[in-house]
């Protein structure tokens, strides 16, 4: 007979590990003021409704522990009364491994992770398989979960704790990610089509670009690099001509070693 739920796990192992390393005393407090659960409370349920996943533990006779990932839609760890847990068992891989520990030892442990949240919920108790129960096993399975139900295992609750959310890295399931994914690329759809209509306009306004009249007593060839781009056209976006304006004030430069002061940049108007 237990003392506190507690002492599922904190066993006089245990206790005197605590005592020596110092946490003995906080944790005889907590005792004190019964902060383990017993029963599903609305705060368990809460969180049960959301999860898709949890891991169960499982130990043969000799003592051998095994623990199982378990899978299915939201919410498919269901609360059958207020001591117990229960949940469809899908066919899998066929090793039978879960089912032969609870033949031989019924002690069970149910892990509860909340990646998203960092949360994390530990149980302890006694699972069971059920394999003749057509009611138990349509008030289990989900009509929308591909997975073929080939029993239902019930877990009774003996004692849970919720543990501090430290050291958890977060972690999203598709189903998570999948609206977020949804909205970026709805954002970047948006915004890829305002490119192209800036890109649309900045082609428009390169076309109705105009060079001005050489300045007054300067003849026309008197630069052999100005007046082909000055004659020219523009038929690309605002800033491939920028950039081509750039490129060849810089020829000028290095060309004939002067300060570029009333060509390219006075010449031509351009967006970047």
């Amino acid at each position: 007979m237990l003392t506190f739920p507690s002492d599922i796990a904190f066993t006089p192992a245990v206790k005197a590990v605590q005592t020596k390393q110092g946490s003995r005393a906080s944790y005889a407090r907590m005792e004190s003021g019964g902060s383990w659960e017993t029963t599903v409370t609305p705060e368990l349920e809460a969180f049960l409704a959301d999860l898709d996943m949890f891991y169960l533990g499982t130990a043969n006779a000799a003592g051998q522990p095994y623990i199982q990932y378990r899978g299915g839609s939201p919410g498919f760890l269901k609360t059958v009364d207020q001591k117990t847990l229960g949940f469809a068992d899908f066919g899998g891989n066929r090793q039978y491994i879960t089912l032969g520990n609870l033949s031989e030892n019924p002690q069970a442990f149910i892990f509860l992770m909340d990646y998203a949240r960092a949360r994390r919920i530990k149980l302890w108790g006694t699972a069971r398989v059920v394999d003749d129960d057509a009611v138990l096993l349509d008030r289990l399975r989900d009509p929308s979960y591909s997975g073929k139900v080939e029993r239902a295992i019930l877990f009774e609750i003996e004692a849970w704790d919720v543990n501090c959310p430290q050291h958890i890295h977060k972690r999203f399931s598709q189903r998570q990610v999948a609206p977020v994914i949804e909205q970026l690329e709805g954002r970047i759809a948006e915004l890829e089509a305002e490119v192209r209509r800036l890109n649309g306009e900045h082609d428009q306004s390169s076309q109705e670009l105009q060079p001005r009249p050489p300045a007054k007593g300067r003849s026309k060839n008197n630069c052999d690099i100005c007046l082909p781009i000055q004659q020219r056209t523009p038929s690309r976006t605002a800033n491939e001509v920028g950039g081509e304006v750039d490129r060849a004030g810089k020829t000028v430069r290095e060309s004939y070693g002067h300060k570029l002061t009333t060509t390219f940049h006075e010449s031509y108007e351009y967006h970047e």
